[in-house]
């Protein structure tokens, strides 16, 4: 057995997996719209796009606008979410038992990362602000790669780790996670507490839908048996 055969990565998103980061998201939308003067976006269709790159994001959101318009939202929107941020506003929750579990996997062998639609800055702050940013070995961000659902984030991270597709999985919350890890060829497992409902995930190709953090340690203990 080669070394890379006893690798075994987790990859996590964030927005909607790590941390209910929707309602800053959902406010720094409402104020891009506003300093435009348009309708506002509705709040689950701003929930409907999180984790996608962000231009991506806008561009679902209106996709009769003009490439300016939506740079334009892009701008007000950052401008909004440095502003909560700088403020101490930012409302980025950790979800229950994301501490233990993380700690858990770790001690259990497992290699930590994050893919995510967030900037790489802004990775770090949530990370940081949890105290679990060394849990992490590799972050992927859609600043630094091809957003999701490319799969190109989960290849570097396991470029960067040294593992292979068979013993990787990624955990989100959304349809875009779960199209990313098929694309890279990695098993793709769902939470039920993000922004995509359960069924979505599946039909995505979600192996699974787990309804809370306590259900991924043996579950993924369950998975390395098999492989």
């Amino acid at each position: 057995m080669n070394e890379a055969e006893h690798i075994r990565l987790a990859v996590f998103d964030c927005d909607g997996t790590l941390v209910d980061s929707q309602h800053s998201i959902i406010g720094s939308m409402h104020a891009a719209f506003d300093g435009l003067n348009m309708a506002r976006a509705t709040d689950e269709a701003v929930r409907r796009v999180v984790g996608l790159p962000l231009l991506d994001a806008i561009a679902r959101l209106v996709p009769d606008a003009s490439a300016e318009t939506v740079e334009r939202l892009r701008d007000g929107y950052s401008a909004a979410w440095l502003e909560m941020r700088d403020n101490g506003g930012l409302d980025e929750p950790l979800y229950p038992g994301t501490t233990e579990t993380l700690a858990e996997l770790e001690s259990t062998g497992w290699v930590l990362g994050v893919a995510t639609g967030k900037g790489h800055r802004g990775l770090v702050g949530t990370l940081e602000k949890h105290d679990v940013l060394d849990r992490f070995q590799t972050l992927q961000t859609a600043d630094r790669a091809r957003g999701k659902p490319h799969p190109e984030m989960l290849i570097r991270a396991m470029e960067e780790t040294g593992a292979e597709p068979a013993n990787t999985v990624m955990i989100g919350d959304t349809t875009f996670d779960v199209e990313m890890a098929v694309a890279a060829d990695v098993m793709a497992i769902g939470v039920s507490w993000g922004y995509h409902e359960s069924r979505e995930l599946t039909d995505a190709g979600a192996c699974i839908v787990v309804n809370a953090y306590g259900e991924l340690p043996a579950l993924l203990a369950e998975i390395r048996e098999k492989r």
